[in-house]
């Protein structure tokens, strides 16, 4: 899902955005994949050690997929952590080196801080491990523009200047993408909470439907899932205002394949009771939030 989420936003929404306004794609491809690939190891890095921390939990809330200790031992798994980890950033300090911009990877040493202090101190507090994790999805959404746009400028005297427009535009759909990453990460965030109720709660931990309760914790993910929504429904009323066509094949998609599941969602997510509810609400909004990513293919071809 994240190198599909990089992928799209470059090819299917960065270049069409730089096309119409005759400009080619200066991060050249490998460069590009390479950055792809630095997210990725470090992202599995992260797998790899919430993993580690949460054997206890995973035992009491999915025995069966519990891998360490029955398949791979703890020693390996930190073994593979810190090798991900170490070539993750190193990876992503080169790319930022050759577009031009060594802060640009802040990105990779910054996801790797959050996703180990994720796993040791936030996974099991009250919203901040929600929030880390959400956060580190809308980031992935923006890699794209961020580093395309770090090499523009070094390619390109006076980029900003001659392009705010393009800049602008690119950033405000990016910004789009990466905001409907952030509030369903953090809905199927809670969600996996109310599902991992029983682990969490044996091993201590103080998530929200623990801390405040399972009716609240139903009641913030359904909110999150109405506004997001209600964002699309603006996207779709913006849509309309400009070309005056409501049921245009970008609005039809919007409709059917994102708003009305994520009402219905959210109406399972309210009347779910067991684990296994949880669970597939859980799933189904995963689907959903690639359903939102796919979006890209039908904005490229409209």
């Amino acid at each position: 899902m994240i190198a599909l989420t990089q992928l799209l936003l470059r090819y299917y929404v960065l270049q069409k955005i730089l096309f119409l306004n005759d400009i080619k794609l200066e991060l050249n491809s490998i460069l590009f994949n390479l950055i792809v690939l630095s997210t990725v190891l470090i992202a599995a890095a992260g797998y790899i050690i919430n993993d580690y921390f949460d054997v206890k939990t995973d035992l009491i809330n999915h025995p069966e997929t519990v891998v360490l200790d029955k398949v791979i031992k703890r020693r390996w798994a930190i073994i593979l952590h810190i090798t991900f980890t170490i070539l993750g950033i190193l990876i992503g300090v080169f790319a930022a080196l050759k577009t031009g911009y060594l802060r640009l990877a802040i990105f990779h040493f910054v996801a790797a801080a959050l996703l180990w202090f994720y796993s040791t101190h936030f996974k099991k507090q009250l919203l901040i491990g929600n929030v880390i994790v959400s956060i580190l999805s809308a980031a992935v959404a923006f890699m794209p523009f961020v580093f395309e746009m770090g090499m523009m400028q070094h390619v390109h005297i006076n980029f900003n200047s001659q392009y705010t427009a393009v800049i602008l535009s690119s950033f405000k759909i990016t910004f789009i993408f990466s905001l409907f990453a952030f509030i369903t990460s953090l809905a199927r965030e809670i969600i996996k909470d109310m599902e991992d109720y029983k682990g969490d709660k044996a091993t201590g931990g103080k998530t929200m439907p623990i801390s405040w309760g399972m009716q609240s914790s139903k009641l913030t993910s359904f909110f999150l899932l109405i506004i997001t929504a209600i964002l699309l429904l603006v996207v779709v009323y913006n849509s309309f205002k400009v070309n005056y066509i409501l049921l245009s094949i970008n609005n039809i998609y919007i409709l059917i394949a994102l708003i009305f599941p994520l009402l219905f969602l959210a109406i399972k997510t309210l009347l779910a009771q067991s684990s296994t509810q949880f669970k597939y609400t859980s799933l189904m909004l995963k689907f959903v939030m690639f359903l939102g990513l796919a979006y890209s293919l039908i904005f490229y071809y409209n």
